[in-house]
């Protein structure tokens, strides 16, 4: 299994009436929490997009366990918990600054050829990376 760790902070422009960050925004910080996965493990959507390789969201859960609220400072836990063939799942956890759960989620994306529009296998690279981290 494969854990990264990184943070954000919710901003005004993402609250609603209640103060409550809105459950909309949750997506973007799993995306951020995907994005610096991947970053960590020195690949980028944009080097993938570079390389003809598109990454589209097939599916995403969430539960909703307590609101974040303005200026909170988030952290989002990301793992990838099974070598990825031609589709990757990340599963997240998100905490609040008291370190307490407030959201779970998981993704799945699909490694697409920007050519033909149809799943590819995972990159050989980012295969042998995360390898290691499955042995």
């Amino acid at each position: 299994m494969y854990t990264n760790t990184c943070q954000t902070r919710v901003r005004y422009g993402e609250t609603d009436q209640m103060g409550y960050c809105y459950y909309g925004n949750y997506a973007q910080f799993l995306e951020i929490g995907r994005v610096e996965c991947l970053r960590s493990l020195n690949f980028s959507y944009k080097v993938l997009e570079d390389n003809g390789i598109l990454l589209p969201v097939l599916d995403l859960n969430i539960k909703y366990i307590k609101p974040a609220f303005y200026d909170d400072l988030l952290t989002i836990e990301t793992k990838i918990s099974s070598l990825p063939k031609a589709r990757i799942e990340f599963t997240y956890q998100i905490f609040n600054e008291a370190n307490e759960l407030i959201t779970t989620a998981t993704t799945t994306l699909v490694f697409i050829s920007k050519d033909t529009m149809k799943p590819i296998q995972c990159p050989a690279n980012l295969l042998d990376t995360l390898s290691s981290f499955f042995v």
